[in-house]
């Protein structure tokens, strides 16, 4: 399925850049019988419906023309909302000094799963401070070794 992400990324940034809006991520899931193809945008100040709309007209119009897809799918055009994913290294970024969850393909320092402030980013490594009972620990996770991140939200 990723080679229709990628079709559909390469049709959906020329519309969304020219909106002057980001592209985010683009996903093709099937749940349940139906598939859904889910395209995330924002911008500063975050998007609104009717950002929204406009892309998934125009979207919609270019598929149409293109019809990358075979199977009968529905289109989704949304915020990423709060707990937006990192997928980018501009997205780990402009998550510095955020709340973050990181979860990892296989254990470091005993665990697959870390939550924390995101300290540090090079490209090679996202450094996670992390909260240990009273104690902060800050773990260095190789990005290659990253399965999903996102940011977190958290409640006070």
């Amino acid at each position: 399925m990723s080679k229709i992400t990628e079709v559909v990324e390469a049709i959906a940034l020329p519309i969304v850049e020219q909106a002057n809006m980001e592209l985010v991520d683009v996903e093709f899931v099937k749940e349940g019988p139906d598939w859904f193809l889910r395209v995330y945008i924002d911008k500063p100040g975050g998007v609104d419906l009717d950002d929204c709309v406009n892309i998934n007209e125009q979207l919609s119009e270019k598929l149409n023309e293109t019809d990358p897809i075979e199977q009968a799918y529905y289109l989704d055009v949304s915020s990423p909302g709060a707990e937006r994913p990192l997928k980018k290294p501009v997205d780990f970024e402009r998550a510095i000094g955020k709340n973050v969850y990181i979860k990892t393909f296989a254990p470091i320092e005993g665990a697959k799963e870390f939550e924390g402030i995101l300290t540090a980013y090079d490209g090679e490594t996202a450094v996670v401070e992390t909260k240990i009972k009273t104690r902060k620990k800050a773990i260095s996770l190789p990005v290659d070794k990253i399965a999903q991140a996102r940011l977190a939200v958290t409640f006070s």
